[in-house]
């Protein structure tokens, strides 16, 4: 699939999408939008949210992966609110790495989730996820820390977690 484009660049929401229906109703542009790392986000306390692929769908789709779970107990922003009460969950495929799908239950995953957005629509790997720049002190950095756990104990991610 191609990513959706508008004047040349990359189509805004909701009316860059119009933008696309009208081209292909009216010119067959036969041109598609890429949903692989679309997010959802469901607003309850906590927050439950999703981008990518989860482990059941990428099996569905015949895909090999490896999954990562992570406590937010080895997570210092949660260990710094008082709760710990939560997870990430990181859905990458077996041979390489390459991210597919992250999943959060977590204060504040909705503004989180955009680090997994992200990193899937730029084909990264965990080892690169795992590797890269991530702010401390945030409940986005869950996700950094899931992605180093596919290579170390998570009681060893984090100079201030559990």
């Amino acid at each position: 699939m191609m990513s959706i484009t508008c004047c040349g660049r990359p189509a805004p929401g909701t009316a860059g999408r119009g933008a696309l229906a009208v081209e292909n109703a009216f010119g067959r542009a036969g041109r598609r939008i890429d949903y692989s790392a679309l997010p959802r986000i469901t607003f309850t306390n906590p927050t439950i949210a999703s981008a990518g692929i989860t482990e059941a769908e990428a099996r569905e789709q015949g895909l090999e992966c490896r999954c990562r779970v992570l406590d937010l107990e080895h997570v210092p922003r949660a260990i710094a609110s008082l709760y710990t009460g939560g997870l990430v969950k990181l859905v990458a495929e077996r041979d390489g790495g390459r991210l597919l799908g992250v999943q959060m239950l977590a204060d504040r995953a909705g503004d989180a989730i955009l680090a997994g957005v992200y990193a899937i629509e730029a084909y990264m790997t965990v080892a690169e996820l795992a590797d890269g720049w991530n702010p401390y002190l945030t409940i986005g950095e869950a996700i950094h820390l899931a992605a180093q756990s596919f290579t170390r104990a998570p009681r060893k991610l984090s100079c201030c977690a559990g």
